[in-house]
């Protein structure tokens, strides 16, 4: 007996990984901070919650339409509008299970075997993994740290071929923070032009953890716009992870493939959730804004007990909640009896010793970083980072 070679092609998420390991650890009474999970540690809004429990109380318990209510299809039009001055109808607009379902159904609908796929490193972990079970072929573009990890026009065009299918990223990124800014996206879609057979998958989940200004998409460009499918979602920007709740924007051709790919798949997600998402699109964000707000003063904190740590290079993320530093000065040391030969080497020293929980950054295809949240509480910060500086100090 043998299972589907699907399941050959790509790698369980190390995101997913390292938070097991933690609540293995956490069961044998070890007191685990963790800072691997990217999950705001706030509650969901009253007010979407409140809708929630109207949704139930008024019997929105049916199967649902594939792609969404028309009711959450249109908020999310109307959101797009009202954020992002962005035009977009209700057949143009596919709902999932999160954005990880959107990203698949993308992913899915767009790549043929052996077709390539040009995603800028660090990149989020299933980005690769999504690419390869379609039978793509993953084409790291590697970015720096001297560069805020963002992809020039120039790497762009070097890495594009006549097997190009698709250029996927985000902005905020997940891990490194990188958001570009409206003159940055404007110099990838000159590159963009040049190659009309090239699609673009912008992943915007971060939108609302903005730390540097307002949010520009590349589908501003509205030349391009028939070739963008933009990602989003509700897990992020409204603390609604468990409701999963992701969403497409995209031209109707690929709409209508997305949807038929879901169909098979889950069919529509659950209705109570889309119904509370109509109220998160089209309330009022404050609690949104104030979420961000403690993102900010939570980002100066880990800078600030980064900048005590010898060793550590570190960039100042201009979104979501995580830093990436360069710890790569570390490999080829040692406590005397763990050696750190590389990233994952590293997050696993730092959770067995220090007892905090973060992510390898080849998981996220730069090997010299790691992955550290901010999602978590002020008081529990400054405890991990007194922990990692304790345990690195013992490294000679």
């Amino acid at each position: 007996m043998k299972l589907s070679s699907i399941l050959d092609r790509f790698a369980e998420p190390e995101t997913l990984k390292m938070a097991k390991l933690g609540r293995e650890l956490r069961a044998k009474g070890v007191d685990v901070i963790d800072l691997s999970l990217g999950e705001p540690d706030f509650d969901t809004p009253q007010h979407i919650k409140d809708a929630a429990v109207k949704a139930i109380a008024d019997n929105w318990s049916h199967y649902t339409p594939v792609a969404g209510f028309p009711d959450l299809r249109q908020a999310v039009c109307d959101k797009l509008k009202r954020d992002n001055n962005l035009d977009y109808k209700p057949e143009q607009i596919v709902t999932s299970t999160g954005a990880k379902q959107s990203l698949a159904n993308a992913i899915l609908a767009l790549v043929d075997e052996d077709e390539e796929v040009i995603i800028p490193t660090p990149y989020w972990v299933t980005y690769s993994e999504l690419v390869k079970i379609a039978r793509g072929k993953v084409v790291e573009a590697h970015t720096t740290l001297e560069s805020g990890f963002k992809i020039t026009p120039a790497q762009l065009e070097s890495f594009i071929t006549d097997k190009t299918k698709l250029f996927l990223f985000s902005s905020p990124c997940n891990p490194s923070g990188a958001v570009y800014s409206k003159e940055e996206l404007a110099g990838l879609a000159e590159v963009f032009r040049k190659h009309p057979n090239i699609y673009i998958i912008s992943d915007e989940i971060y939108e609302y953890i903005n730390f540097v200004g307002k949010h520009e998409s590349i589908a501003q460009f509205a030349d391009l716009k028939d070739r963008i499918i933009l990602i989003n979602g509700l897990s992020k920007g409204f603390a609604m992870t468990g409701w999963r709740l992701g969403y497409t924007a995209s031209s109707v051709e690929v709409a209508k493939g997305m949807e038929k790919l879901q169909g098979q798949f889950t069919s529509g997600t659950c209705s109570i959730t889309q119904k509370a998402a109509v109220v998160a699109l089209t309330a009022d964000l404050r609690p949104s804004h104030e979420m961000a707000e403690e993102f900010t003063r939570r980002r100066a904190k880990v800078l600030e007990l980064v900048k005590d740590i010898p060793g550590i290079k570190c960039g100042e993320p201009e979104g979501a909640f995580y830093i990436f530093p360069d710890v790569s000065s570390y490999y080829g040391k040692s406590d005397g009896e763990n050696v750190i030969k590389n990233s994952a080497d590293f997050s696993m020293y730092l959770l067995n010793t220090a007892h905090v929980s973060s992510v390898m950054g080849d998981a996220f295809g730069e090997p010299k970083c790691v992955r550290f949240s901010f999602a978590n509480s002020m008081t529990n910060i400054e405890r991990a980072w007194a922990r990692i500086k304790d345990a690195l100090a013992k490294l000679k």
